[in-house]
């Protein structure tokens, strides 16, 4: 196989979208462009017109066009996305180029235009992961201060379903209107505009929506249920992403049942073994096999239910977590096949337990691998309780 460092490269996409084309560019544009890189000449990007001067000022790449610098004789279509495939084509052609590398993210319009062109391409799957994986400096502190970001957005929702009111059928009251999920949500998102995030479609499912684990939550929030909260913003200024839940319970430990209680403590106590297993080295198999010896040792369940099982089966369906940075999901995943962890990589660890009698419980940290063991970029409270 060609060596990594000696093969022409080309990204191409959106780059407040595709992540991969943004990390090369650091230029957050919503039109598609091109980078190409080529060993000897250095990179180049093409994109729109109108935005060749704030790509030159980032000076990111060292070469930056429009799609007309690289016109074929045909000419260039209307449509943006096409022309830029032809010019990335025709500057190929001009400089020789027959044989480039890509991503698993490379659009197939583009693939179309260079083997036209006589440039054959090829897809390298690992392509550019690794490079992601391994968070610098500067991206670590942009990940931990999003997520400082989604704790206090956390709190807030918390604390804002704890201390509601309720009916005395046990609905939640919040200003003398029902607190439902989508009221819930709508505060969350209101708050992360407020402190330079995206809005996000967080998860408030209360009850035995809960049971599912990706359900959004829909309609009223009721007294002595679990709710669990999901928020996962993306930074407006780094474009980096936080991810973090909690579940709540209103009406305070009283409320709790003794067997909602001791799901709590196991999830609880498989995060903290997850943790603890997690340093480079190590695999994602091995991470998630420390969190389900948890859970299967207190005598819970771990992949989907059986076809026809009751509702009061308690189970763990998904892994143990996933990488995260410009995009929530990202390599590597805590999980079965889950590769060896490498110093640098951002991981959501977010166990949980889930039954459809009453719903379930998930808490979610994100953490930083080191050789000896893992940062956690999360401070704010496990509990069940946030009076």
């Amino acid at each position: 196989m060609t060596d990594v460092a000696t093969r022409p490269q080309i990204f191409a996409g959106i780059p407040a979208h595709n992540a991969t084309v943004y990390r090369r560019m650091r230029l957050n544009v919503h039109d598609t462009a091109v980078v190409i890189e080529i060993p000897g000449e250095g990179s180049y990007v093409i994109l729109r017109d109108i935005e060749m001067d704030r790509a030159r000022s980032v000076g990111a790449v060292d070469h930056v066009h429009c799609p007309s610098d690289f016109a074929p004789s045909s000419g260039l279509s209307g449509d943006r996305e096409t022309a830029n495939a032809q010019a990335a084509a025709q500057m190929l052609r001009e400089k020789g180029v027959t044989e480039i590398w890509s991503d698993r993210s490379l659009p197939l319009l583009y693939a179309h235009f260079l083997r036209e062109g006589g440039v054959q391409v090829h897809c390298d799957p690992e392509l550019g992961v690794l490079e992601r994986r391994a968070k610098s400096s500067a991206e670590v502190e942009a990940l931990r201060t999003v997520q400082g970001i989604t704790e206090e957005v956390m709190r807030m929702a918390c604390e804002t379903i704890a201390r509601s009111e309720a009916s005395a059928t046990g609905e939640l009251m919040h200003d003398g209107s029902p607190l439902t999920s989508e009221r819930v949500k709508t505060l969350i998102n209101l708050s992360l505009m407020d402190r330079g995030c995206a809005p996000c479609e967080s998860i408030v499912a209360g009850g035995s929506q809960g049971a599912d684990c990706h359900h959004r939550g829909e309609g009223t929030l009721r007294t002595g249920e679990p709710v669990i909260i999901d928020i996962f913003p993306r930074s407006e200024h780094s474009l980096y992403c936080g991810d973090c839940t909690r579940t709540v319970v209103h009406g305070g430990e009283g409320a709790i049942s003794q067997e909602l209680r001791r799901l709590f403590e196991t999830v609880r106590a498989a995060k903290a073994a997850a943790t603890r297993a997690t340093r480079a080295g190590v695999t994602g198999e091995q991470v998630h096999a420390a969190t389900s010896r948890a859970i299967t040792d207190a005598g819970y369940h771990m992949g989907l239910p059986p076809e026809g099982a009751a509702d009061d089966f308690i189970t763990m369906p998904h892994g143990t977590g996933h990488g995260i940075g410009l995009d929530v999901h990202e390599p590597p995943l805590l999980d079965t096949g889950g590769p060896e962890l490498v110093v640098g990589d951002a991981l959501t660890i977010e166990p949980g337990l889930y039954c459809k009698a009453f719903g379930g419980v998930r808490i979610e940290d994100m953490v930083i691998v080191t050789e000896s063991g893992c940062e956690n970029l999360n401070t704010l409270p496990e509990g069940l309780v946030w009076e």
